[in-house]
């Protein structure tokens, strides 16, 4: 009964926020979001969208990485969040919201709602199913966010571009939901500052409870690439920081400035 519940909700919702999908883009219009080359691994289909470009894992039904750009300007977005989760109409039989009914899981978004909330199209693209993979409430509400939160205030407070590279590890003994949805059993992030070529990645298991220390989550970009599969270009000057000094973040600071811009 509650799972069927679940999915009349989800059904619900998609048809509430039905929304027009436009297709996706020439992937020459998405070198902005991979500046020194798109990430090279096997098995994906890749899918230009205005704000993020996605290598996509029809097979496992998730994003095997997704790469974006942040500016300084689209940090404090204030389109209101939809909730607006589609499938990918540009993908056969690709993963839907239904998947997710009943799992225990959430759609965990890899590109952020809050990075693509200065334009009402590009959040509304920021649901699509190509950009979600299933998280576990802890981590997608926990240290991801923070993670997410984070890169916006180092943006702003820096007033500097920062790329961002972003996915799941998976294998063929992780489970699946749905129609097929692989749960991953780790998420990465790597996180560059296009102008001082400082680099930071982040490995998270996929457990509930990993505390909010994000320097206890660090990892070195070569090790990423080994357990993720996948090669990520840098910058030819790529300095990778040494834990704990991370750029500094003042979230207080942050949501004011989100606020006095978003009320006007």
């Amino acid at each position: 009964m509650k799972k069927s519940l679940a999915i009349l909700l989800a059904f619900l919702s998609t048809f509430a926020h039905a929304w027009t999908q436009r297709p996706p883009q020439d992937l020459e219009t998405c070198k902005i979001h991979a500046p020194w080359g798109f990430p090279q691994t096997t098995g994906v289909q890749t899918i230009c969208r205005q704000a993020y470009l996605v290598g996509y894992d029809a097979a496992a039904k998730i994003p095997k990485y997704v790469t974006y750009e942040l500016l300084p300007q689209n940090a404090l977005g204030c389109v209101a969040r939809t909730n607006a989760f589609a499938a990918d109409q540009s993908i056969q039989s690709g993963a839907t919201p239904a998947d997710y009914a009943g799992s225990g899981y959430d759609k965990g978004h890899q590109s952020p709602d809050g990075d693509l909330s200065w334009d009402a199209q590009v959040e509304f693209e920021s649901f699509l199913m190509t950009n979600m993979a299933p998280q576990l409430p802890g981590l997608n509400r926990g240290p991801w966010k923070l993670l997410e939160t984070a890169i916006r205030g180092w943006a702003v407070q820096q007033n500097q571009p920062y790329t961002i590279y972003v996915g799941a590890v998976y294998n063929d003994q992780d489970k699946k939901i749905g129609n097929g949805v692989v749960v991953p059993h780790a998420f990465y992030k790597i996180v560059i500052n296009d102008q001082t070529n400082e680099v930071a990645g982040w490995w998270f298991p996929h457990v509930e409870k990993l505390g909010t220390d994000l320097t206890t989550l660090r990892l070195s970009i070569s090790q990423i690439e080994q357990q993720a599969g996948v090669q990520f270009a840098l910058p030819v000057e790529a300095r990778e920081l040494a834990t704990g000094s991370e750029w500094p973040v003042d979230f207080g600071a942050l949501a004011k400035a989100k606020r006095d811009r978003c009320n006007k």
